[in-house]
């Protein structure tokens, strides 16, 4: 226990001696992925492991110009890892901005700290919202509950009491106390927290599922493939009597290397990242926290938007705007609402009205804390020797049964002003600090005016969401019509509803069915309405700043908190607004529907690339042909017509609108134009490995090849903007260099000349790009892709 006096905390040098003996709460859980994970995530991968075998193998044959393609494993491994490693970094500066911060007295003073300078032996001062930084014991409760799920798993509120024990990483419900850290860092929750608060789930990616699949069916087929292909090298060249005769066995090898290194989408992996982590670059220095990169993308998905009003619409700033007599008022109203305002682990409400009244008469004997299920904040307190009791909340819980005051107080919240009513008690407060009021009779006194401000990018933002087909839903504790009030102002159609009327969840379906504005919403009642939304497949994200938004911001398929909210509400989001800029979230959008639309539109060409090598990889094996080309000519075709381009068109603007179906529509497409490509190069080789020199053959199926490539990437790069065509253009330019250009002919082993072969070559090509655009056009047709990739 501290050495001075309980309640006033720790000295300044006792802080310093446990500093010093290293008894704070440092923490060591990270904001982000470690440098080690990075690095063996983009290294330690599964087509990795495969190319570098082949890179091996090609090492052994003596001629390093066929394992080129393992520059391009390098150049995709250095690019992954500088470009997560440049995330990870504007990452953790921006998680700072977002990390908890505690209440603690010292020296007598209320003062706010980081988490990591709480020490063993502080005094914790807790209110709602307020996040537990280390384990500790209650001195002092008044209505104090926690919210222990994330640790326990139990979803109800616990009570604690005086002596109760408090764990780190558990978030203050309702009322307000005082506790002693017992337990820092290693010794305590503390470190755990991040990942105990985040593990209830990760956010349902798309991208990422297609991604997975893709790979775990690649994973399925790449041994059996890589089996059929040795063995139908080996019988080409004669057998496994024959093959290590002469040099064969290299030449079967060589083959054998680039039919694997045909079937490895060596870049989908990287490029799915690459969008990712960019757009959280982005999307950080404009002061947005993504907490989990594929968040990017949910937002993007989210055709339903729940909003709290304060601090969301509105700036959360409130001011006093004024107080009316109420009932026949009483001489020691403003007295009361300066106890109120006494609270130092009062709201801010609380904040508010101490600023504004102050009184030394005076003592608070007993405090009801404010909760936002019961809608009133109580106290009792004594004034020269007498007690009286008060009540502060919403009119209608209050003013239940003064119809004449609560009329009022309706007509005013009307027209946008936040109205409380301020009463005194005639019979006893409850005891129960969590029941409702009804019951207790109350004498009107005072009704109380706060303003709010809207925040002024509120319409406009309102109004792109409502361009793109995204359904805004406001969801306030605040009274209906004050709610109504200031949804008029920006302009948001829909009903208006008072929650608090609601009683069953059939009731609450209902009126999400045609509301727009749900006012005297209890925090369960957000719970429910998010449960209900995703019941009906709708993709819900909701917004917050307060304790009572943090469970609905955790359910929500995206949970999006505000920058100054709660700790308990941070904690649980995916995407925090650093700077409470409710106009960043069409940012947010955005990026979101450009990493979709972009890494559909690249996964396209990659798998184009496995179809076609699986498909020439097995007819080669069955029909004992050579393989049509050398690695290197692969690599030449893949870099040109995949690689450079795909890298481009990943991170090109895109406005797609978000439509379900990613993988569906990628196997339809990149399945049917790979089968074309691959035809194409069959065609353009058969007639020629045995009437001309079999590397005249590969170079002319190269050029059939890159000619059906190249159109497949000009399908996918539509509508072809000036930018897109001059990018098809140079690709075009480059291939055609590297076979006219005697080095890199010499390099790629391109021998072309002006011939019927290099003729057929071109022609077979044209026609295989024909069939790609009519498959396209046939698609397009039937909705089996998009108009616009």
């Amino acid at each position: 226990m501290p050495q001075t006096g309980t309640r006033d905390g720790l000295t300044t040098a006792q802080v310093a001696e446990r500093v010093a003996a290293g008894r704070a709460n440092i923490q060591t859980q990270p904001s982000s992925r470690s440098v080690g994970d990075i690095l063996r995530e983009n290294i330690f991968t599964l087509f990795n492991g495969i190319l570098t075998a082949c890179f091996v193998a090609v090492v052994l044959l003596g001629d390093l110009r066929d394992g080129f393609f393992f520059g391009i494993v390098v150049v995709n491994a250095l690019i992954g890892i500088v470009q997560e490693y440049r995330a990870k970094r504007v990452l953790d500066r921006a998680a700072l901005l977002a990390a908890p911060h505690s209440r603690v007295r010292r020296d007598g003073e209320v003062v706010t700290v980081a988490l990591e300078d709480v020490v063993i032996d502080d005094l914790l001062v807790l209110r709602p919202g307020d996040q537990v930084p280390a384990d500790a014991v209650v001195l002092e409760s008044t209505g104090l509950s926690l919210d222990e799920s994330m640790l326990t798993g139990e979803s109800d509120p616990t009570f604690k009491d005086a002596d109760a024990p408090l764990l780190s990483g558990s978030h203050v419900v309702t009322g307000t106390g005082l506790a002693i850290v017992t337990a820092v860092g290693s010794d305590s929750y503390a470190s755990k927290l991040t990942s105990e608060i985040r593990k209830h789930s990760l956010v349902r990616s798309e991208l990422r599922e297609a991604t997975n699949r893709i790979l775990v069916y690649l994973s399925w087929v790449l041994g059996p493939l890589i089996l059929i292909t040795l063995v139908g090298r080996v019988l080409t060249y004669g057998g496994f009597s024959e093959v290590f005769v002469d040099d064969r066995w290299r030449r079967a090898l060589l083959d054998a290397v680039a039919a694997v290194v045909g079937m490895i989408p060596e870049g989908l992996v990287l490029l799915t990242s690459l969008a990712f982590g960019v757009a959280a670059i982005q999307l950080a220095t404009r002061k947005v926290l993504v907490q989990e990169l594929a968040a990017v993308e949910v937002l993007a998905r989210v055709d339903v938007l729940c909003l709290d009003k304060t601090g969301t619409l509105t700036t959360g700033e409130l001011a006093l705007h004024g107080t009316e007599v109420a009932g026949d008022g009483h001489d020691l109203a403003e007295t009361a609402l300066a106890a109120f305002g006494s609270d130092e682990a009062g709201n801010a409400t609380s904040g508010i009205l101490g600023s504004h009244f102050r009184s030394d008469r005076f003592r608070v004997s007993r405090r009801i804390p404010f909760s936002s299920a019961t809608k009133y904040s109580a106290l009792a307190m004594v004034v020269d020797g007498e007690e009286s009791s008060w009540v502060l909340g919403a009119p209608e819980r209050v003013l239940e049964r003064h119809p004449k005051a609560l009329a009022r107080a309706t007509e005013l919240a009307a027209t946008g002003l936040r109205t409380l009513a301020l009463a005194r008690a005639v019979d006893p407060l409850p005891t129960d600090v969590h029941v409702p009021l009804t019951g207790t009779r109350v004498e009107p006194c005072l009704l109380v005016l706060l303003a709010e401000t809207v925040r002024p990018e509120a319409r406009d933002t309102l109004r792109y969401f409502r361009e793109q087909a995204v359904r805004v839903v406001v969801m306030s504790g605040d009274s209906p019509v004050t709610v109504a009030a200031i949804a008029r102002d920006l302009r948001l159609e829909g009903d208006t509803v008072d929650a608090s009327t609601l009683t069953t969840d059939e009731a609450l379906a209902d009126a999400l069915e045609t509301a727009s504005v749900l006012g005297r919403v209890s925090p369960d009642q957000k719970r429910a309405a998010v449960r209900l939304l995703q019941e009906r497949g709708r993709t819900v994200a909701m917004t917050g700043d307060g304790v009572n938004d943090a469970m609905a911001v955790k359910d929500a398929d995206l949970g999006i908190a505000m920058g100054t909210g709660t700790a308990a509400t941070k904690a649980v989001s995916r995407v925090v607004l650093l700077d409470d800029r409710f106009d960043r979230l069409p940012d947010v959008l955005a990026f979101g529907r450009r990493v979709i639309a972009n890494v559909e539109r690249v996964s396209n060409i990659f798998l184009a690339k496995t179809t076609y090598g699986i498909l020439l990889a097995l007819v080669s094996a069955v029909v004992l042909w050579p393989f049509p080309f050398l690695p290197r000519q692969l690599t030449l075709v893949s870099t040109l017509a995949i690689g450079i381009p795909s890298f481009f068109l990943a991170l090109a603007p895109n406005k797609r609108i978000y439509t379900p179906g990613v993988l569906g529509r990628v196997l339809r497409y990149s399945v049917p134009t790979g089968l074309i490509a691959g035809v194409t190069a069959i065609a353009a080789y058969a007639p020629l490995y045995a009437s001309i020199p079999l590397h005249e053959a590969r170079s002319v199926t190269t050029v059939a090849l890159f000619c059906v490539s190249l159109w497949i990437l000009c399908v996918l790069t539509r509508p072809l903007t000036g930018v897109r065509w001059l990018l098809l253009a140079a690709v075009a330019a480059a291939f055609v260099l590297v076979c006219v250009i005697p080095f890199t002919a010499s390099f790629f082993e391109m021998h072309v000349s002006l011939d019927g072969a290099l003729a057929w070559g071109v022609a077979v090509g044209a026609v295989g790009a024909a069939g790609v655009e009519l498959f396209y056009r046939f698609a397009k047709r039937r909705g089996l892709v998009f108009d616009r990739l």
